[in-house]
């Protein structure tokens, strides 16, 4: 595997899962595999899980990881080809991926979209663009469209948790107070798309994800509905695509309750906020997974990096 920047570039999820389980039960038995390589963390945007989790994996396979938080510490980074660059950008892609390969044998870049240029947004141009120019290999920390770090993880903890064949899981809307991007969910989907799971997406009117990623999986306007039987659900707020960015809907009666979600196992990505997303009686109850998987950030980042190193 030479890039990992999409749930996409796993070839088949359930042998992940399996070599993901390994790692977690003798974290270090590859230490020797990334001795004298250095991993380059580039955050465009904030992380406390990503940055942390990814750096731990580096880690635990010998690697030497530096970090940077290029929107405060480095130059303007300008991304357009043919700019004349006379404003807030004093550095080019071109030479900026193309120096940070010298120093890296890996790069791992996190940024965010802009959530009001849906075409710039879904191009993926910071994250292609590093593609394009870097002379090592690519690892998506999140980028406009996608977090496939955190689907390959939250398939792993589905797979540790469950006691059925094919256990009925769903991913719900919920609100919060500002608009969100799309690519946990993305993910997320995608993921439970290559797994044996009955899948189902629950959100208001006017907010389901991009058609082209949920494909054929159904989609239920109706909450208490979906969770019908649910196994596991999977809570992330999202802005709208349609009318893209926005966020029209606040509807607090789309928050989780423990009422609502019975014996099903409760998953979030994290950070969520409390009694918006989710009341504390399933935050704080046996039935929340979401401290496991964050944990299962780090087993299923050094996965990513294993296959990488593997292939340099």
């Amino acid at each position: 595997m030479k890039n990992y920047t999409s749930i996409n570039d796993i070839d088949n999820i359930n042998s992940w899962i399996e070599e993901a389980k390994l790692l977690k039960a003798n974290p270090l038995k590859d230490i020797e595999l990334g001795k004298n390589k250095t991993l380059g963390l580039l955050f465009f945007n904030s992380s406390l899980r990503t940055r942390l989790s990814t750096q731990k994996a580096a880690l635990n396979l010998g690697m030497d990881p530096i970090v940077m938080n290029v929107s405060g510490d480095a130059w303007g980074i300008e991304f357009e080809d043919g700019t004349v660059m006379n404003g807030n950008t004093a550095e080019h892609i071109k030479e900026a991926a193309a120096v940070v390969s010298q120093y890296c044998d890996i790069i791992a870049v996190r940024a965010f979209p802009s959530l009001i240029d849906k075409e710039k947004d879904e191009s993926e141009h910071v994250l292609k663009s590093f593609v394009k120019f870097a002379s090592v290999p690519i690892v998506s920390m999140e980028s406009a469209t996608g977090h496939p770090l955190q689907g390959l993880t939250d398939a792993i903890t589905i797979a540790e948790n469950t006691t059925k064949k094919k256990p009925k899981v769903v991913l719900s809307w919920a609100p919060h107070v500002k608009a969100l991007p799309h690519a946990v969910a993305n993910s997320f989907t995608q993921a439970m798309q290559k797994m044996d799971v009955d899948f189902v997406i629950t959100n208001p009117e006017g907010y389901n994800l991009n058609p082209e990623i949920t494909k054929n999986t159904p989609i239920c306007h109706h909450q208490e509905e979906a969770f019908k039987d649910a196994d596991f659900i999977y809570t992330k707020n999202w802005s709208s695509y349609d009318d893209y960015g926005k966020k029209a809907n606040t509807d607090p009666n789309w928050m989780i309750t423990k009422k609502k979600i019975g014996a099903a196992k409760f998953m979030h990505c994290l950070p969520v906020r409390r009694n918006v997303i989710v009341e504390d009686t399933v935050l704080d109850s046996d039935n929340s997974l979401v401290i496991e998987q964050a944990n299962n950030r780090t087993y299923a980042a050094q996965l990513v990096l294993k296959k990488i190193l593997e292939n340099v």
